[in-house]
């Protein structure tokens, strides 16, 4: 069995909070590498066995990494649903207890938005997005633990992956605080390069010699309508969840 896991950091969600972003930008700095295709879905696979060790898990992750990398670099994955369901978050936390955990945070209204515009777009959602929130409990009935390609709980998911106090309470049951960085997305989008040196610092590389160059998170086809009665209504849900996270982990998304 390997000494150290392959993979020391993970950007792991939430989802549409600028996962993607910040991967391209530490794809960038030569001391770090990640999945060619940026999600390596390694935890989350459906034939994923909980028997397996790390130098097994190791063998799933090398095909998603580039044949040939600089010595001494660090191996990070990028997929967003590894801090959405607790099951995954067990999971990596017996494959490497010292993982390196990056979370990014978005307004929740807007997050629901952009997921619910990205699953339109991709042809997997047909409903209006109030009739989406309203049958989301439904949808996701008996899919807890549904990790298949096309489960309801990858994709109708809208409201629940912004309860971030019940993903961030859970990752903390599991990981040690000064393992996990959390990022406010806005943050990565108005001072790149600021949020940046704090993800160097956390992962303990030096800044590269060449900045990488600042770039749009966010790139929808709709932005999330605010003085709509449906994101007040959605806003609203949101509050207890955001009083939770703010009184329990001093995070702020104001």
């Amino acid at each position: 069995m390997n000494d150290v896991p392959l993979v020391r950091f993970l950007i792991a969600g939430v989802q549409k909070c600028g996962t993607t972003a910040l991967a391209s930008y530490l794809r960038e700095h030569p001391g770090l590498v990640l999945p060619t295709d940026k999600e390596a879905h390694v935890f989350d696979d459906p034939d994923f066995d909980e028997r397996w060790d790390s130098e097994r898990i190791d063998q799933g992750y090398r095909r998603h990494f580039p044949p040939s990398v600089a010595p001494n670099v660090l191996h990070g994955d990028a997929t967003p649903i590894y801090i959405f369901h607790p099951r995954l978050v067990a999971r990596i936390a017996r494959y490497n207890p010292d993982m390196r955990w990056i979370v990014l945070l978005r307004d929740p209204v807007r997050r629901a938005y952009s997921q619910y515009h990205m699953e339109r777009a991709r042809g997997d959602e047909r409903l209006p997005f109030w009739l989406a929130l309203l049958l989301e409990p439904l949808r996701l009935y008996r899919h807890r633990d549904d990790f298949r390609t096309a489960s309801p709980l990858r994709h109708h998911s809208y409201f629940r992956r912004g309860c971030y106090d019940r993903q961030i309470a859970v990752l903390h049951r599991h990981v040690p605080p000064e393992q996990v960085l959390v990022l406010r997305s806005d943050d990565l989008d108005r001072a790149p390069d600021a949020t940046l040196a704090r993800v160097y610092r956390f992962l303990g590389v030096a800044a590269p010699e060449t900045p990488p160059t600042p770039r749009r998170v966010f790139v929808g086809p709709k932005p999330a309508p605010q003085r709509s009665l449906l994101a007040w209504c959605l806003r609203q849900c949101y509050r207890p969840s955001l009083a939770r996270l703010q009184r329990r982990f001093g995070i702020s998304l104001d």
